[in-house]
């Protein structure tokens, strides 16, 4: 059976959801946040296998949202950086740490907090209009054809928000 190809789809959420879309990857990129960069500190955190790491690191790293490091030779040895495109993703990360603590974190509470350097306060992720600062909800919003949408397999929404464009 042939595996999808999500980044072929019109779709920003199936082209990231093809480099990020699986727990290991996201919990890759988020110990990568926290310091964490050689494939041992990985592994041993993740307590995932040695394979599955070395194919989600490098599905990560030829996404463009990790780099390597050669940090040692003989044999030669990396680490793992976020890139500017993995940075950009850490706003992504925290949205869906918030959603965790809020739905699947139960009695005992959320297992890490934030706290913001600019002001020094405790805070939770929150996406926001980057015009009037106003969160963003389901019902706040509008979906509206881009540039990039066309019809498409796994793009019926996007083909429905164009058709009745045109109209």
């Amino acid at each position: 059976m042939a595996r999808t190809n999500f980044h072929e789809i019109a779709c920003s959420i199936a082209r990231s959801a093809s480099i990020v879309g699986d727990p290991w990857a996201l919990l890759v990129l988020r110990d990568a946040a926290l310091g964490l960069h050689r494939f041992e500190e990985l592994q041993r955190d993740l307590g995932v296998a040695t394979n599955v790491l070395s194919q989600r690191l490098q599905r990560l790293v030829d996404g463009g949202v990790l780099q390597r490091r050669l940090y040692d030779q003989r044999p030669d040895r990396y680490e793992y950086h976020l890139t500017d495109k993995g940075h950009d993703l850490i706003p992504v990360l925290l949205a869906l740490m918030a959603w965790g603590d809020r739905w699947e974190s139960g009695e005992q509470g959320p297992p890490l907090l934030l706290r913001h350097h600019t002001c020094g306060r405790q805070t939770n992720a929150a996406v926001t209009c980057d015009r009037c600062g106003a969160v963003l909800t389901a019902e706040s919003v509008a979906y509206q054809p881009g540039p990039g949408g066309r019809t498409a397999d796994g793009t019926a929404l996007v083909a429905t928000v164009l058709s009745t464009s045109d109209e």
